[in-house]
């Protein structure tokens, strides 16, 4: 895991820290004091993109990342992910404020990394632990009783799919599920034509819509109507595609409930 840190002045025993980043807010709130978080992201306060309950994130002073709303929060720290503004970064480094950056885990173990990483910074290490440890526990409830993979695909808007490398896929391997995405020759993220998938469809489809997961407007086609009995929709909310962290238990709840629907054990 790669950490980039400008600046290092002395950080008090509770440090004040500003999130920048929605994934990073969604661990901070579980591993921090209140007091302790000077702003979050205010994507973390739109519904369609948030990853932390909503009355939660009111609670805190959001910011857009831009170097004046930061250091107007007087921070000692500011956690990123790997695009910040070279603005920001000179911002933060001349007012001798540490930014450290993080990248987007692949795997679960890279996640439960960053969340002992965040912890660690705000100084409550032991909240890491138990986070990490229910995260743990989510993992051994997913895996399914019999090895059977189910092919599936996750669908985004306009046929964006998640490949090979990605936290996506690690979920839908842990919870009994085989990625087709390979299987149609595509990347890491990559577009899926319609026509593919309807030459060869998966079992489950996963459709990543708005709020709750309505889907894209190409799966109401008439051709892929007539595919229903070969394909099992359902629908996967954005808010689990972001993230690692806590959102990790939630999506493999929600993997784990549509395979158990599908009767797979």
């Amino acid at each position: 895991m790669t950490f980039i840190c400008v600046a290092s002045s002395p950080l008090a025993a509770a440090p004040r820290v500003v999130s920048i980043n929605p994934c990073v807010d969604a661990v901070l709130v579980r591993v921090a004091d209140p007091a302790q978080i000077a702003g979050i992201s205010h994507y973390s306060q739109n519904a369609a993109s948030t990853s932390i309950p909503l009355d939660i994130a009111r609670r805190y002073k959001a910011t857009s990342g831009t170097a004046e709303e930061v250091v107007a929060l007087s921070p000692d720290i500011v956690i990123a992910g790997q695009h910040v503004s070279p603005s920001t970064i000179h911002s933060l480094e001349k007012m001798g404020i540490r930014l450290v950056q993080l990248p987007v885990p692949e795997t679960i173990a890279e996640s439960e990394e960053q969340v002992r990483a965040i912890a660690g910074l705000v100084g409550h290490p032991d909240r890491g632990e138990r986070l990490v440890s229910a995260m743990e526990g989510a993992v051994v409830a997913a895996r399914p009783a019999r090895p059977s993979a189910v092919p599936a695909l996750i669908w985004q808007g306009g046929g964006l799919v998640p490949g090979k490398g990605t936290l996506a896929d690690t979920l839908l391997q842990t919870a009994g599920f085989r990625n087709l995405s390979a299987s149609y020759g595509l990347k890491q993220w990559d577009i899926l034509p319609l026509e593919y998938l309807v030459a060869n469809p998966p079992r489950l489809l996963l459709s990543v819509g708005l709020g709750a997961g309505t889907g894209d407007r190409l799966l109401g086609h008439p051709v892929m109507q007539k595919l229903g009995g070969r394909i099992t929709f359902r629908p996967y909310p954005p808010r689990l595609m972001n993230c690692g962290g806590p959102t990790i238990i939630d999506a493999l709840a929600r993997l784990t409930q549509i395979r158990k629907e599908m009767g797979q054990p």
